[in-house]
């Protein structure tokens, strides 16, 4: 500083106030300190910021999949979100190549120049339960489940299994099958307990659903597998691309959908992708997901210590994949 200070033919404390984005400096004064500090090749010490601060200005995320559609909309919610308050995102991946401990993993982020961290739990978590966060570091899990210690918040899983069966009764259905997630998936076991609780609840048979990998390749295999159930009206897959698999399966077997078997999916993701998109879905507003997780995080930073778990409903999307039982 004492050598851009020097160039610029201004006082160290003029310097610094550039650097911090005060406003008491003169258009012409700013200019000569921004030319000096590039040519000099000096930029602001994020540590030294801290230090006088307070705070890093950026907020760790770990996550599962990021490669995931649900995934990339998250993070792009609260990105936007931090971006609005001044922030940054440190972003890594949850090392799979042995058991997720949330308390190890926080104690790598905690290295790292964040003022707090987010944890996205769409697996299974060895410490979930006894998980205590950091001192001084807010701490928000995204996930279904709700903690003692840490806000959480999460798309509500079992609901949007709720709107789908609510949906295919009013429409006259009965025999409801269901293509479940991976066993690994949290959101797939909560939308297959969703799906089976809205059936008991109306007093009606459940037949084991099958389980899937989310690819539209296993709902293509398991949806050849369901033309052979001749009971089947409706059939509710844990996502869109399983539900579009099925569809052509059951299409290829002759099984109109839907004159002879209705589909609902779950995500909306074909929106955009595939044309002419026929699909009825639960849609999750992943971005505004991401977006409250960010507001959480920075209450928390300005004093909140409420615990909160907040889950999310999903929106039913009517296109044209269900018909009313003939």
């Amino acid at each position: 500083m004492a050598d851009v200070a020097k160039l610029a033919g201004v006082s160290r404390q003029t310097v610094s106030r550039v650097v911090n984005g005060q406003a008491c400096v003169v258009e012409a004064t700013r200019k000569k300190v921004l030319d000096a500090m590039d040519e000099l090749g000096f930029y602001p010490s994020f540590a030294g910021r801290s230090l006088r601060g307070g705070h890093y200005g950026c907020i760790g995320l770990c996550m599962f999949d990021i490669t995931r559609a649900g995934n990339v909309a998250t993070v792009d919610g609260l990105t936007s979100a931090a971006r609005a308050c001044g922030y940054a995102v440190t972003l890594t991946e949850f090392d799979m190549s042995h058991p997720v401990r949330l308390k190890d993993v926080a104690r790598k982020l905690a290295e790292l120049p964040v003022d707090g961290m987010v944890f996205n739990t769409n697996r299974a978590i060895e410490d979930f339960e006894e998980f205590e966060p950091i001192a001084g570091l807010p701490t928000i899990i995204i996930s279904v489940r709700p903690h003692a210690a840490c806000t959480t918040i999460d798309s509500d899983q079992k609901g949007c299994s709720h709107l789908a069966v609510d949906y295919l009764m009013r429409h006259g259905h009965r025999a409801i099958r269901h293509i479940a997630g991976p066993r690994s998936s949290i959101a797939a076991a909560e939308r297959a307990a969703g799906w089976r609780d809205a059936l008991i609840a109306a007093g009606v048979d459940v037949v084991e659903p099958l389980v899937g990998d989310w690819t539209a390749d296993s709902g293509y295999e398991l949806g050849a597998k369901l033309a052979q159930d001749k009971d089947m009206t409706a059939l509710y897959a844990g996502n869109d691309q399983m539900a579009l698999g099925a569809i052509v399966a059951l299409r290829d077997h002759g099984i109109r959908v839907p004159e002879d078997v209705s589909v609902v999916g779950v995500d909306d993701s074909l929106q955009g992708t595939v044309p002419h998109n026929r699909l009825t879905t639960i849609r999750f507003d992943m971005r505004e997901r991401g977006k409250r997780t960010f507001d959480c995080f920075f209450a928390e930073l300005l004093g909140e210590r409420e615990v909160k778990h907040i889950l999310l409903p999903g929106e039913l999307v009517e296109r044209s994949t269900v018909a009313c039982v003939s």
